[in-house]
């Protein structure tokens, strides 16, 4: 049974004095974000703008460390298995409010995860191999599963937001968590208004990327849509913003430069790729999505993007040097672009000169700068190309419909799970389902130990270059900027502002 609301002072003594982050500052935080993120339900478009907003208002069961492996976060410890591998019981902490004042427990967290399983992209794929999701008393919940999930946790570390089971709905109207900040006011294209949660019950631990102890410091985080990149770097050099998120590396001797504010480099931040639509359209042919991978120049697009080799690196693996998953097994077509090479897999696979829409936006200025240059050397082999710049919470809507699209450009994360990466979703834009990639998944699903999931990587990376679900292009790190006198910011992939001091 959920428990009644409390009082704040109840609440407090509840909670305890050792748990409980206690904000002594104050001030406003203002981030200047790449545009106006199109919901704030994670569940729905976890997309980056969305994650980097909604990771102050949620919370999830597990999040990453800095190495990128899941810790408890509204779980109060790791999950305990069963011999077979198919029962997780996972411990909840007690006294942990949401915003409207009402308690969390497990009826909250079975309800919310039912929703994630039934529509969201992740959610979905973990939903064919669930049997059960049953609370365990007030303070824990039991996963049954069908068959050996090991990416699991990983997976219940993002997205999977717990919400109050009285608030859900297909649609949310309320957007109520239990994070550090809490929604105030949201006004489309001006802002997104977040205030401290004064009853805030924050994890134990030391700081580590998403993890251990957050601390709500500033009394208010806004979240400001600047769709222009140069806006954002003029914003962030005249004052007007603490944090400005993906500004591009032509400006990074002009912030370091300016007695205002410094360049903030996040090192190995992502990875770019060229998405293609495997349900409907021209490239549902592997040989046309094959002549793509092959016609394209890695070295070029990145360099158009970044213009500084100390901005990205070209590596055809999906994960970097110095990662514990990097592996170059598989790793085919990924060069500097050939078009009769191109041109024969096209004329092979009965090309037939209809365009190809490629969607990208300019909000991401790096995504829009690939996009042109994969234009011109898509041309070179033959294609006919249509390239369509759209604002991102458009390219977002336009790529969950088959019918729109061939092409879409986006970036992702190097995840501490590699079956967590989004190609590999069934459900994912592209839609990308193959029974030899099904069978490889499978393998990696059923390891137990480190070796036997990294030899199980290596098939799934030979699978998907196969395949060809996408273009790997390269890896890039990320440039922001940070106000002088902002304390305790330490860069992320979706930047986060608890811990965080604003300027006196």
């Amino acid at each position: 049974m959920k428990r009644p609301l409390r009082s704040a002072a109840f609440a407090l003594l509840l909670a305890g004095t050792s748990t409980v982050a206690f904000a002594q500052g104050g001030g406003v935080l203002t981030v200047a974000t790449i545009g106006e993120p199109p919901t704030l339900d994670e569940m729905q478009t976890p997309t980056d703008i969305v994650l980097t907003i909604g990771n102050h208002i949620f919370e999830t069961l597990y999040t990453f460390d800095k190495e990128w492996q899941p810790q408890p976060l509204l779980a109060a410890a790791m999950p305990e298995l069963s011999e077979d591998g198919l029962t997780y019981r996972i411990p909840l902490r007690e006294g942990v409010t949401f915003h409207d004042g009402s308690g969390f427990d497990s009826t909250d967290v079975v309800a919310s995860l039912k929703r994630w399983m039934a529509i969201n992209s992740k959610g979905k794929q973990v939903a064919g191999v669930v049997e059960s999701v049953e609370p365990d008393g007030e303070h824990a919940v039991t996963i049954k599963l069908k068959s050996r999930y090991s990416p699991l946790i990983a997976t219940l570390s993002q997205a999977s937001i717990i919400l109050p089971s009285e608030k859900l709905a297909d649609t949310l109207t309320e957007f109520v968590g239990t994070g550090p900040y809490q929604l105030k006011e949201r006004r489309p294209d001006q802002y997104t208004q977040l205030v401290r949660f004064e009853n805030y019950k924050s994890p134990e631990g030391e700081p580590s990327n998403y993890a251990g102890r957050r601390e709500a410091i500033a009394s208010e985080i806004r979240f400001v849509p600047v769709p222009d990149a140069n806006t954002r770097v003029e914003g962030l050099i005249s004052g007007q913003y603490d944090y400005a998120d993906s500004l591009p590396v032509s400006a990074f001797e002009r912030v370091e430069a300016s007695d205002t504010a410094a360049p903030v480099i996040f090192q190995n931040a992502g990875w770019t790729s060229l998405n293609m639509n495997m349900k409907e359209g021209v490239l549902t042919k592997k040989g046309l999505r094959q002549a793509v991978q092959v016609a394209v120049n890695p070295t070029d697009m990145m360099l158009a993007a970044f213009s500084d080799e100390k901005f990205f690196g070209i590596d055809g693996a999906f994960f970097p040097e110095g990662f514990v998953w990097h592996t170059e097994a598989g790793v085919t077509r990924y060069g500097e672009g050939d078009p009769e090479a191109a041109a024969k897999l096209m004329s092979e696979a009965g090309y037939d000169g209809t365009p190809i829409r490629i969607l990208t936006s300019r909000q991401y200025e790096f995504h829009y700068k690939t996009g042109e240059v994969a234009k011109a050397y898509l041309e070179a082999a033959g294609f006919k190309v249509d390239l369509q710049v759209v604002d991102w919470a458009t390219l977002t809507t336009r790529r969950a419909d088959p019918k729109q699209w061939d092409i879409f450009i986006t970036h992702s994360n190097f995840p501490g799970d590699p079956t967590t990466l989004n190609t590999i979703t069934d459900t994912y834009p592209g839609w990308y389902v193959s029974d030899q990639k099904a069978k490889a998944v499978a393998a990696y699903m059923n390891a137990t130990t480190q070796d036997e999931k990294f030899k199980a990587w290596e098939g799934i990376q030979t699978v998907i270059y196969d395949d060809a679900p996408l273009v790997k292009v390269g890896n890039f790190n990320a440039l922001g900027g940070l106000a002088k006198g902002v304390k305790g910011y330490e860069p992320a992939y979706w930047p986060r502002f608890w811990n965080v001091t604003p300027r006196s």
